[in-house]
């Protein structure tokens, strides 16, 4: 079974995440968006296009709950429900809460 295809986002956060966003936007041309994030998009057209999420959070943020740490990183998956059922199987801790995107 095929399992992470890519990079889905990169989720961080930052004291000040509209100052550290338009460092980003000024300084390395990254469109940032009014949610402190950009959209890369990649690939073709179609079933092959796709988009990484890069996207600044304030630190406070419970967006990462239950985790602790200051960072997220979301993989693209081939069968998101496979894919738990196989990590389930593994042993693996998986949360009940998931989110499926286009």
């Amino acid at each position: 079974m095929k399992r992470v295809t890519g990079l889905g986002g990169i989720f961080f956060k930052a004291q000040d995440p509209a100052a550290l966003s338009a460092w980003y936007r000024d300084h390395l041309g990254l469109e940032t968006n009014a949610w402190n994030g950009a959209i890369f998009e990649w690939g073709g057209e179609g079933s092959t296009a796709g988009m990484t999420i890069w996207s600044v959070f304030p630190t406070d943020s419970t967006s990462f709950a239950p985790s602790m740490a200051p960072f997220m990183i979301n993989f693209r998956v081939a069968d998101l429900g496979a894919l738990l059922v196989a990590l389930r199987a593994e042993g693996c801790n998986v949360l009940d809460q998931t989110e499926v995107s286009e």
